[in-house]
């Protein structure tokens, strides 16, 4: 009987050797992880710890690093340091996690300068390092990139916000406007930027929400959505004029809440509320660059000065900026950096200079713009987006075609709301050409 039992488990062995385990990887990653990868990770951790740690200024010595030989004070290295505590490792979906307990003087910091060796010692993909709590370290190891084959993330539905894809954690990646009511998006050409605009517009438009589109590029990207678009710019004269009449229906909004004694639009009875408008920017650098001519220095002040006002106080009042570009930098002009300041939420996909993930999460996070540089041509869609909290994470938006775009805009334009007041401004734009 027990040699059947051994001659079973031969097989067993055998069968996942050479082939069970592949395809258990493919189709159950999650059961893979826990059955073989979560063991093999802990007994890595477990026994590389105290020389990861002693090797990376982790360890501390019981004894000070100076003594008394007679009259004379020695200085040497501590021949016994002792390594930090740390947790057993617990499993998670996508990785473990384990808590270190800091020594007395020590900071996050030195972990965080660990963290690649981490990475090398566990055989993991990332390991991100957070402080829960003063004098605990959280080191949570991620075993392979999630966003190779994110899966379909879900959220509750909400009036304006947009699932746009799934966070490196595993979560839903959502755009809350309402929560976050500017955002800022930077990207090269092929990185995923028009994807993600699609993306968000696919999720507003069945939203009881005005969408307002600039594109100075002809309205080449941000056109094939005109059937769902209140108003579109494809110039940079229709921009100043879409803009200044947004800014003075934000001014008639201000008298509404201060007649009805409300701080926001939100307070205001749904009777008389506004509508909300979310103006999407793609390009930003066509609204400031200017070819040295009067007229066009003073289109692209105006547009800055509008946008800046846009971003100050429309967020109480229901107006909302989505801007995205390839180049974010303060060479494009004095208000790019005023603006950014109020663009409070940030993704930042691959880019070509290092400027422009400086000028994206610089003023955030500098971990988050290391992050950033290191995203390469192949991960399309893959960015570093902020979160609600001030943290950051890597993120990947779903692909949405834009056939599924276009469909969606049309099935849905009905639900366009029309603003007179933009109309009437590109209508009297169009008797000056005349």
């Amino acid at each position: 009987m027990s040699a059947l039992i051994t001659l079973a488990l031969g097989l067993i062995v055998l069968a996942w050797v050479l082939g069970g385990g592949d395809l258990l990887r493919r189709h159950c990653p999650a059961w893979h992880w826990y059955l073989t990868g979560y063991p093999a990770t802990t007994c890595r951790v477990l026994f590389t710890w105290r020389k990861v740690a002693m090797l990376n200024d982790l360890s501390v010595s019981r004894r000070p690093p100076r003594g008394l030989l007679g009259d004379l004070v020695v200085k040497g290295d501590p021949l016994r340091p002792v390594a930090p505590r740390i947790s057993f490792p617990r499993p998670t979906r996508l990785g473990l996690t384990v808590v270190a307990r800091l020594h007395a003087g020590q900071t996050p910091a030195t972990y965080l300068k660990a963290a690649d060796a981490f990475v090398h010692a566990w055989k993991v993909h990332a390991v991100r390092v957070t402080s829960p709590e003063r004098g605990l370290v959280l080191l949570t190891a991620t075993a392979t990139d999630p966003l190779l084959r994110p899966g379909l993330a879900t959220a509750p539905a909400a009036l304006l916000s947009a699932l746009i894809g799934a966070l490196e954690s595993g979560g839903a990646w959502v755009m809350d406007l309402r929560l976050i009511p500017h955002w800022l998006i930077a990207g090269a050409t092929r990185s995923g930027k028009s994807t993600l605009l699609a993306r968000l517009i696919t999720q507003l438009a069945p939203q009881p929400v005005a969408l307002v589109g600039i594109d100075c590029k002809g309205g080449m990207e941000l056109g094939l959505f005109a059937n769902r678009l209140s108003a579109l710019a494809t110039c940079r004269r229709e921009a100043v004029a879409i803009l200044t009449a947004l800014v003075v229906d934000m001014q008639d909004r201000m008298n509404e809440c201060r007649i009805a004694a409300a701080r926001s639009i939100w307070e205001l009875p749904d009777k008389l509320r506004p509508v909300p408008v979310v103006v999407i920017v793609d390009e930003i650098a066509e609204l400031y660059l200017s070819d040295g001519t009067r007229e066009s220095r003073a289109e692209a002040e105006q547009c800055s000065v509008l946008l800046l006002r846009l971003a100050q106080l429309g967020a109480a009042l229901g107006l909302h900026l989505v801007v995205a570009g390839q180049r974010v930098g303060s060479d494009l002009g004095p208000g790019v950096t005023a603006l950014r300041a109020q663009l409070g939420g940030r993704i930042c996909h691959r880019v070509n200079d290092p400027g422009t993930a400086e000028m994206t999460l610089g003023d955030l996070n500098k971990d988050a713009v290391t992050v950033a540089q290191s995203i390469t041509a192949q991960e399309r869609g893959v960015a570093v987006c902020t979160g609600p909290d001030g943290g950051w994470s890597r993120a990947r938006s779903h692909l949405t075609t834009t056939e599924e775009a276009i469909a969606a805009a049309q099935r849905h334009s009905a639900l366009a709301p029309d603003m007179p007041a933009i109309r009437r401004a590109l209508v009297a734009l169009e008797g000056d050409d005349k």
